[in-house]
């Protein structure tokens, strides 16, 4: 094993590189900060950086589907101070083919985040209130945009009218934005929805309806977000989340010839947020029933916010059978809402939305759809 120091910060790779200053191992073991695992990976499939969770993952030859699965056999040769590292959540992978890998050397997330949320629809009014409500501990400013300026004043008004008994919650700046100003913020989120389809309209799935016009727009503000040098959180809440965000990662990254450079957004950057309503109509459907309760503490949810959507009843336990009912439950449960004449925006606004997204900045588990072998693919992470 190689040791570097670059920006007072520990280096450690399987490989040499030739151009970083390097450090012994007696030195490297005394580190107490931050260790960043060295690797080299193509872009394409590849993370620019992630938490180690354990000792098989820092220097993988490529990211696949295994990252959902907890390693059983250890690595020969990973000494026992690196292990207690990773232990403490203290080493974070860092591929070295991007360009500007040595950002995440310096990044340090906000103490109490600036939240702009584009698209002030019924998802993202709802999401708006939400995070309002339960985020006071954790949000500085949310920041409000619209194509449409009455939107806006109908937002800036309303959440700067609510207010607890005790008067002591008011700490959340509410903020009218112009675009110019949208990527001022440590959380971007993405609410904009066209081609919504109407409640009546006979559509199979209607996230993949959204795409095509949602793209569009998508593709603008990724580029912006480039222009922008952003360094947070790119948050996709409109449908289809999961295509959406690599539609964001594709324009961000490309320069002004069209050609990929893999100088914009970082994937790990772009989270998609539809799976949390998933997992939580899950555990609606399974409380009816005694012999899926078991779901809320056992089962997991994988995939889209819509078709291609798994539901697994148990980890531990798996059954095919209660997982293809809870899947087709959960699948169903938007058109079940529309049967009653309403959109079904509420729960996901919430459950996918706020709920998700105080989680993420909390850095708890959540539901949410992230970069796994160049797919976006909703898992919990």
């Amino acid at each position: 094993m190689f040791y570097y120091i670059l920006r007072k910060k520990l280096l450690i790779s399987n490989v040499k590189y030739c151009n970083l200053t390097s450090t012994t191992q007696h030195e490297a073991e005394k580190y107490k900060g931050m260790i960043f695992a060295l690797n080299k990976l193509n872009p394409e499939y590849s993370r620019r950086s992630f938490s180690v969770s354990h000792e098989n993952f820092l220097f993988l030859k490529e990211e696949n589907l295994d990252l959902l699965v907890k390693p059983t056999t250890p690595v020969i040769g990973v000494p026992q101070w690196l292990k207690l590292a990773i232990n403490d959540k203290r080493v974070t992978s860092v591929n070295t083919k991007y360009p500007n890998w040595k950002d995440v050397l310096t990044y340090n997330p906000p103490k109490k985040w600036r939240i702009n949320v584009v698209g002030l629809g019924d998802v993202g009014g709802t999401l708006l209130t939400g995070l309002r409500l339960l985020g006071v501990k954790n949000i500085c400013s949310l920041g409000l945009y619209d194509r449409d300026e009455s939107r806006i004043l109908r937002y800036n008004y309303e959440l700067n009218q609510i207010l607890s008994p005790d008067m002591l919650e008011n700490s959340i700046n509410i903020i009218s934005l112009k675009q110019s100003d949208i990527f001022n913020c440590d959380m971007f989120i993405f609410c904009v929805s066209v081609g919504n389809s109407e409640l009546q309209k006979d559509v199979n799935d209607v996230r993949l309806a959204q795409f095509e016009g949602n793209a569009k727009i998508i593709g603008h503000y990724a580029t912006l977000a480039r222009v922008h040098n952003f360094k947070g959180i790119f948050a996709v809440v409109s449908d289809p989340v999961d295509l959406l965000c690599k539609k964001a990662f594709l324009e961000s990254n490309k320069d002004s010839y069209g050609n990929i450079d893999y100088n914009g957004l970082a994937p790990e950057q772009i989270r998609g947020y539809g799976l949390g309503v998933m997992n939580a109509r899950a555990c609606y459907f399974a409380s009816k029933q005694e012999s899926t309760k078991h779901y809320i503490h056992e089962g997991r949810a994988f995939g889209p916010h819509g078709e291609g959507l798994i539901i697994a009843d148990s980890i531990p336990h798996y059954n095919e059978l209660l997982s293809d009912a809870l899947t087709h439950s959960t699948k169903t449960a938007s058109a079940k809402v529309r049967s009653t004449g309403f959109k079904p925006y509420i729960a996901p606004a919430l459950s996918s939305g706020s709920l998700s997204l105080l989680a993420t900045i909390n850095f708890k588990w959540h539901y949410s759809a992230t970069f796994i072998g160049g797919t976006f693919m909703g898992c919990r992470n």
